[in-house]
């Protein structure tokens, strides 16, 4: 975590929130100007910047000052509130992107308390790398990394961490108070991680974001994000990766199968697809997370700078009762968290709370989707608890797993959905898990090549219109969707 210094920034105005972001947005695209010149004189030139050149190279710094001494009032919203009066600070990155987001926690803020807003240079540079939008500069001019970093700020480890999340930093005595969970750095370093991973632009990521773990939804998703496109709804892009976009002035959607099929989607790690909105909703994000909870972490980690509305993992799962039936529905209200990536962060004695808004949603589109109600679908959605269990062949361990998973009254077993979950937790993002039963490994019924693509065939396509269903019911439930059960009682103000 990067300290804030007490004094106020160099440069500090105070403005309203409107013309607050404006400054911010100045401030910082004059910074990263200021830093691409640099850098394209000394790959052309080899003249590096001057001591007063690099003391452009800084984010900008936001501060609010609250120094109320009346009763702190009583809101139930769980975000843009003050725990106490004092100075609140952070750096802030790409403020043109975040705009909304920015002016929104602010609007709220002032509306509420007797706040000052403060906008100036902070002492904290930008790391060249996180100008460079290619990334293919590093190599220009046969100038290495190591002697860029010589004479330009570059990535430091000690600069980005998740103290303020996790509950570790305190501000020394005199030095403002965390003003949001992510400074500058912090969401810097995501954002290059965003892109390398998903291989697209970190921008077109929507705030309602569906997790999979099999490649099958992403053929399902692009094909009712063209009929979208197509058919005159409020979706009307589609960014492929590789930088591929359908629509909104890209590739024509008459086009679109060739670009489809033309996408290098396997040359990354978790694929993003991202169908966008013309009406200002927020689009949908489906990215294929792949198998894992390292993967879980390591994804949602990143898309979590961008403070989305929700997360959903709608993956596939072993049903561990007799009852069930492959094809059946697991809606999670519970976890048991054997996957042991979490453990120092989120230790497995804490309890990650079932969100009621997502529970219902979930529920509510399983009913519309499948037209089933009541008895009937409960016999096919089943709420319960998820193991996920960092190993694929924990079968091979039944004889030491049986009496723990018996005792957790678990009714399904998959490797993603407690990491995701406990992620939204401890990253305050709304979070959600509807699997679908795929094997059901304690009664003989095994995944098999045959067995498996029929039931890819047939389920894969109705689960998935039951995430994007349960989306559009969020979608009017915003507020109460960013829950207080997932505020720390000493939070940050900004969401």
């Amino acid at each position: 975590m990067n300290r804030l210094e007490s004094r106020p920034s160099e440069d500090a105005e105070t403005l309203t929130p409107e013309a607050a972001v404006e400054r911010l947005i100045a401030l910082h695209e004059e910074a990263v100007e200021a830093l691409r010149r640099a850098l394209d004189r000394f790959f052309t030139k080899s003249v590096p910047p001057s001591p007063k050149e690099r003391s452009r190279f800084r984010y900008p710094e936001l501060r609010l000052v609250y120094a109320s001494g009346e009763a702190q009032p009583s809101l139930s919203r769980a975000y843009a509130k003050f725990e106490s009066p004092g100075i609140y600070a952070t750096t802030i990155t790409q403020p043109r992107a975040f705009q909304d987001y920015l002016v929104e926690q602010l609007r709220l803020l002032v509306a509420d308390y007797p706040t000052t807003i403060e906008v100036g240079r902070s002492d904290q540079e930008i790391p060249y790398p996180y100008v460079l939008d290619s990334g293919d500069e590093l190599g220009r001019d046969n100038i290495s990394a190591a002697e860029l970093a010589r004479h330009f700020p570059a990535p430091a480890l000690s600069a980005v961490g998740d103290e303020i999340a996790d509950g570790l930093w305190t501000p020394p005595k005199g030095e403002p108070m965390p003003l949001c969970l992510f400074d500058a750095t912090r969401i810097d370093y995501s954002l290059k991680r965003i892109v390398h991973y998903t291989g697209t632009n970190w921008r077109h990521v929507q705030p309602w974001i569906l997790l999979t773990n099999y490649h099958r939804y992403v053929d399902q998703f692009v094909t009712w994000g063209i009929e979208q496109i197509r058919g005159g709804s409020p979706y009307d892009a589609l960014a492929l990766p590789g930088g591929v976009m359908i629509g909104r002035d890209g590739i024509k959607v008459t086009e679109a199968e060739t670009a489809i099929t033309s996408s290098p989607w396997h040359r990354f790690q978790m694929p993003g697809y991202h169908l966008l909105r013309k009406d200002g909703e927020g689009g949908v994000s489906l990215i294929n997370i792949g198998v894992g909870s390292s993967n879980a972490k390591n994804i949602t980690d990143h898309l979590a700078v961008l403070r989305p509305h929700c997360w959903l993992m709608i993956g596939h799962c072993g049903g561990l009762r007799q009852s069930q039936r492959i094809g059946d529905y697991v809606l999670a209200h519970a976890y048991f968290r054997q996957d042991r990536i979490l453990d120092g962060a989120v230790p497995p004695d804490i309890p990650i709370p079932a969100l009621a808004e997502v529970q219902v949603a979930l529920q509510e589109a399983a009913a519309k989707v499948t037209g089933e109600r009541r008895e009937a679908l409960k016999a096919r959605l089943r709420t319960g608890t998820v193991v996920t269990n960092d190993d694929r062949n924990w079968e091979l361990r039944w004889s030491q797993e049986r009496r723990r998973i018996n005792l957790s009254r678990a009714i399904a077993v998959d490797m993603e959905s407690g990491t995701v979950a406990a992620q939204g937790y401890r990253l305050r993002v709304p979070y959600g898990t509807l699997l679908c039963v795929s094997d059901k490994p304690l009664h003989g019924e095994i995944k098999l090549p045959g067995a498996a693509n029929a039931f890819y065939d047939r389920a894969v396509g109705e689960h998935l219109m039951i995430g994007l269903a349960a989306i559009d019911l969020l979608r009017s439930e915003l507020k109460q969707l960013h829950s207080r059960k997932l505020r720390s009682f000493d939070e940050p103000p900004f969401r």
